[in-house]
């Protein structure tokens, strides 16, 4: 059987749940303040950092869901996200319209393989 490994554990969420040898993550812009492109590249740069923890990078990558509350916004996710995403490294991806917490509005869900 393997291990659960959570880091950054809350009452109600783990910041990175890993098991198996996968990662997996959900990241929301640090400032909802901000613009689209202003809330894209914050949650970029988190993914980053956040990959870091467990020893791994944007080519650890798997999937990544996508959730916009305007889809009208994809166009600068997609612009953002082509210079972002190692090229040959891009994992399977799904951009779909949601309901998110005044303010936000992006919210990506990560799965990554992490080094074990």
């Amino acid at each position: 059987m393997t291990d659960i490994q959570r880091i950054g554990v809350t009452r109600r969420w783990s910041d990175i749940v890993i098991h198996g040898g996968t990662a997996h993550f959900v990241e929301v812009a640090d400032d909802p303040k901000a613009d689209i492109r202003g809330q894209i590249v914050q949650i970029l740069t988190q993914i980053d950092a956040r990959l870091a923890v467990f020893g791994a990078d944007r080519t650890r990558l798997l999937q990544v869901l996508i959730y916009l509350t305007d889809l009208k916004d994809g166009p600068i996710l997609n612009e953002l996200w082509d210079s972002w995403v190692p090229e040959g490294h891009a994992p399977s991806r799904a951009c779909v319209q949601a309901g998110l917490s005044p303010g936000y509005r992006v919210e990506m869900v990560i799965t990554a393989a992490a080094n074990q």
